[in-house]
């Protein structure tokens, strides 16, 4: 295959889970904004999104104030936010265009049909939070249409590995993002652990990645802070997990390897990540620090991209 190829693909799966991402954490924050008055934190919820988006920066040169009209815009909408789930759609677009005969043609009127509904029915942005709903739901619809499509339609080959590549890597990132940041910005240091304020934001995070009703399955307890961590960290059986993610893409990248027949730094790095969770436990986690763990993480996910990118897609 084609570097050039390897690289659409990867990338391509990487913007539809991306978008996915930022819509999921728009409808989180709009349900923590809803919250009663009394239930209410000290901090901003939607700055802690863009945050956890990480172009809190970005923001900052295009807007004074973080409110919900102004980070829906620039998350959702903005041409000025290369990562805003508009861009997000146009470049993945532009991806299987230029892949056109790697895609099965369902993969390709998912991508296909969202980008025309996207310029003929949201071309203004939203004008409500009814609208800005159906919008989100268009979003996680398109790429669970995707995702669903690629695993039942693609062959087991390398353009198969290779956007499985890009969605796992990409998957990885954002559910460590989300929980540094709800962890550590949207709780005040004064509010104790199991009021009505913990119950509700450590709600949120489970809610923005699909995890509410498996942590209820997993643990059949009250939600408890240090169990979520576990469940997104740790456990395997969740697929949005960090430990998931690693086991996906060590076996993608083994599958590459084997059929290129050599292996290299990105399966050296992914398998050395892997057993790093394998051989932890959330109370040493706890103990050394959860953002320090997870800025770690973070760290070397984006260590394992630039590997990628350098072993297989230039």
């Amino acid at each position: 295959m084609l570097s050039r190829t390897a690289e659409n693909l990867f990338w391509l799966a990487r913007y539809v889970e991306r978008a996915e991402y930022l819509a999921r954490t728009i409808e989180a924050t709009l349900r923590a904004t809803a919250l009663p008055a009394a239930y209410a934190g000290k901090t901003n919820e939607w700055e802690s999104a863009l945050l956890t988006a990480g172009v809190g920066d970005s923001f900052a040169q295009h807007h004074a104030e973080a409110n919900e009209r102004s980070v829906v815009d620039y998350l959702a909408f903005s041409p000025d936010n290369p990562s805003s789930i508009r861009n997000c759609i146009e470049a993945a677009r532009l991806n299987s265009r230029s892949v056109r005969t790697a895609l099965t043609s369902e993969m390709w009127d998912t991508i296909n049909s969202a980008w025309i509904e996207l310029q003929q029915t949201w071309h203004g942005g939203v004008r409500s939070r009814e609208d800005l709903a159906k919008f989100l739901r268009f979003v996680q619809e398109t790429s669970l249409r995707f995702d669903g499509s690629a695993y039942r339609t693609m062959l087991r080959n390398d353009a198969y590995w290779f956007s499985r590549l890009g969605l796992h890597l990409e998957r990885a990132d954002n559910t460590a993002r989300i929980l540094d940041v709800k962890y550590h910005m949207l709780l005040p240091e004064q509010e104790h652990v199991g009021g009505p304020l913990d119950y509700y934001q450590w709600t949120s995070i489970l809610r923005s990645v699909s995890a509410l009703t498996a942590y209820h399955w997993v643990y059949r307890e009250t939600i408890k802070p240090w169990l979520i961590a576990d469940l997104l960290i740790l456990n395997d059986t969740l697929p949005r997990s960090l430990s998931s993610c690693y086991g996906n893409l060590v076996r993608n990248l083994d599958q590459i390897g084997v059929a290129y027949s050599r292996q290299g730094p990105a399966q050296r790095h992914a398998r050395g990540i892997r057993n790093r969770l394998e051989n932890s436990d959330i109370d040493n986690i706890f103990q050394h620090g959860l953002h320090e763990f997870i800025q770690e993480f973070i760290s070397d996910n984006n260590r394992l991209g630039d590997i990628i990118t350098k072993q297989y897609l230039l």
